[in-house]
């Protein structure tokens, strides 16, 4: 979610002139808020603080373009809308920005996005006030059974990493290294000093760093946070049954902040903390990023390549409705706090035009899309994945009938 080449100075570059190119864009994973067309004004650049570790990342080049289903979105359709509208998560906004651009001029098609988090992304699809939602956490039963215009479809469009990103300056040249459980010791307020033997038995640069560490959560519902305690209540009995799994949770220790940037943010301004923030987040702050013990017990660097190992390991346990957990999987060489992030659609509509519309755009999504997403930061979907995600687009009907003209 594929083999790269680049080098490490000019992988990190790239994918910081992609984030800082579109990361306006990623706005607070919060609540919704009006849906607006009008484009943001660029943020600054975040400067680069002296202590932060050079991120072990390397997204290589652009990857093939999946086009497995035997059709091709090539030009304008007859018929269809000319305009779709839709919200959620901050994560692919990067991306979503990059495509949606490419897809209006491609078929005259414009898509109107805006990055208000999950949690409003679920809501208005919920409440039918876009025409698609998105999201890294997948919707809940309860979330499904009260959506006001049905079935509600999970169309999986990427995978990407969350990663432990901390501010240590004897830390600055050498990755730390993050157990399962250090990681869910650390945030359940357990451990509490960088020098705890738990964590120097895996970092020796950490014997004589008698500091506290300040942990930072999100303190706004967000799909970030679901990958990020899925991780731990899949490796921490306690964390479990102490904090549980949701887009927001109780957090036992820690100072919240405000979307991925307000985290990215907290830990750049404060020595010795420590946070969890999409991979594109970590990059476009040059704060530092952990590697992770896996499954097979390899520490491991959040690397596009690990992702997708990540993904094609937990590809055969997916279910049907795609609503799907791959954190902590089997592999020797899979990253383990990985997450897919989905649009959300009505399988049944009502407006022909704007189905037609939006099947076409998630099929290209699906597939020519592909292309655009390494050089990025974001791992492409497992080729095994694809032909289920199409038979769920082909699935899209008004009145029965099936929405997607095939071309």
């Amino acid at each position: 979610m594929s083999c790269f080449r680049s080098p490490r100075a000019l992988s990190r570059r790239r994918l910081l002139v992609g984030a800082l190119a579109f990361g306006t864009l990623a706005v607070a994973c919060s609540q919704p808020t009006a849906l607006s067309t009008a484009k943001p004004k660029p943020a600054a650049p975040a400067t680069a603080p002296a202590q932060a570790a050079s991120p072990t990342v390397k997204p290589g080049g652009q990857a093939p373009a999946i086009n497995s289903g035997g059709v091709a979105i090539s030009g304008p359709f007859d018929g269809e809308a000319k305009a779709l509208n839709g919200a959620g998560a901050t994560f692919p906004a990067v991306l979503y920005s990059k495509w949606f651009n490419e897809y209006e001029k491609l078929t005259g098609v414009k898509v109107n996005y805006q990055s208000i988090g999950s949690g409003g992304g679920i809501k208005s699809i919920r409440d039918g006030t876009v025409d698609f939602g998105a999201t890294d956490g997948p919707m809940t039963d309860e979330q499904l059974r009260t959506a006001k215009h049905g079935n509600v479809l999970h169309i999986p469009t990427a995978l990407g990493a969350v990663v432990p990103t901390y501010s240590v300056p004897e830390a600055a040249q050498t990755p730390l290294k993050f157990t399962p459980e250090t990681l869910s010791g650390l945030f359940l307020g357990e451990i509490t000093k960088w020098n705890d033997p738990r964590l120097v038995a895996d970092n020796p640069v950490l014997q004589s760093v008698n500091k506290e560490i300040v942990t930072v959560h999100r303190s706004d519902g967000s799909g970030t946070t679901y990958v990020w305690v899925d991780y731990l209540a899949s490796v921490s009995p306690e964390w479990k049954s102490r904090v549980g799994v949701g887009t927001s949770v109780k957090w036992p220790v820690g100072l919240g902040a405000k979307g991925n940037e307000g985290v990215a943010g907290e830990v750049k301004q404060s020595t010795y903390a420590l946070g969890y923030i999409e991979l594109i987040y970590a990059l476009q702050s040059r704060l530092g990023v952990g590697q992770v013990k896996n499954k097979a017990g390899a520490f491991v660097a959040p690397e596009l390549a690990s992702v997708t190992a990540a993904a094609a390991s937990a590809a055969g346990s997916i279910p049907d409705d795609l609503r799907a957990s791959i954190v902590n999987p089997d592999g020797a060489d899979a990253y383990p706090i990985s997450g897919f992030t989905w649009l959300l659609v009505y399988e049944t509509m009502t407006d022909l035009a704007k189905a037609t519309a939006l099947t076409r755009l998630l099929w290209w999504a699906t597939h020519e899309a592909q292309a655009f997403n390494a050089d990025l930061g974001y791992a492409v979907l497992p080729p095994q994945l694809v032909s289920r995600v199409e038979a769920k687009i082909r699935s899209i009907n008004v009145g029965g009938e099936k929405a997607f003209p095939e071309r």
